[in-house]
C-alpha cells in the first residue's frame, strides 16, 4: 500500500483554515475553488458522502469518516471501481495566532494510484494557501 504526506504552512489562524475544512459540501467554493468545481452532498447518506468534480473532469464519490474538531482532522475514503483502497486524512495545527500546518495524508492501493495522488495533493494544498490567505 503506498502511504503519501504532504504538508504546507498557511498564513491563516488555525481554526479559520478548520472551519472550511469541515464544511465538507463547500470544497469548490470555501476552500479550494477552481480545483474542485462542484462538490455535491448524497441527501440522506450516513455517513455522509459527497460527489467531488475536480477541474481535470475527474470525479469521485467521497464518504466521510470522521471529522474532529477538537483535533482539527477530517478522514475520509473514496469509494470508485479503480481504488482498491483509499484513506484520506487533512489536519490543521496552529503554529501560532496566525499561522497553521495543514498536513494532508493518503494511503491508496493500488500502489500505481501514489504518483497521480501525490500530485493532486500537492496542486490542492497550493490552491488552499492561495484561497485561504487571499480572504
Amino acid at each position: 500500500m503506498a502511504s503519501i504526506c504532504h504538508e504546507i504552512t498557511i498564513e491563516v489562524a488555525a481554526d479559520r483554515i478548520w472551519d472550511a475544512v469541515r464544511d465538507v459540501g463547500a470544497l469548490h467554493s470555501r476552500l479550494v475553488p477552481g480545483f474542485v468545481i462542484t462538490t455535491d452532498m448524497i441527501n440522506g447518506a450516513n455517513p455522509p458522502t459527497r460527489v467531488v468534480t475536480f477541474a481535470n473532469g475527474t470525479v469521485l464519490k467521497e464518504r466521510i469518516v470522521a471529522c474532529d474538531s477538537y483535533a482539527r482532522r477530517l478522514v475520509w475514503s473514496i469509494e470508485d471501481a479503480s481504488v482498491v483502497h483509499h484513506n484520506g486524512a487533512i489536519q490543521v495545527f496552529a503554529n501560532g495566532s496566525d499561522r497553521s500546518t495543514v498536513v494532508w495524508t493518503a494511503d491508496v492501493l493500488p500502489d500505481t494510484l501514489a504518483e497521480p495522488f501525490g500530485g493532486f495533493m500537492t496542486t490542492g494544498l497550493a490552491v488552499m494557501k492561495s484561497q485561504l490567505e487571499s480572504c
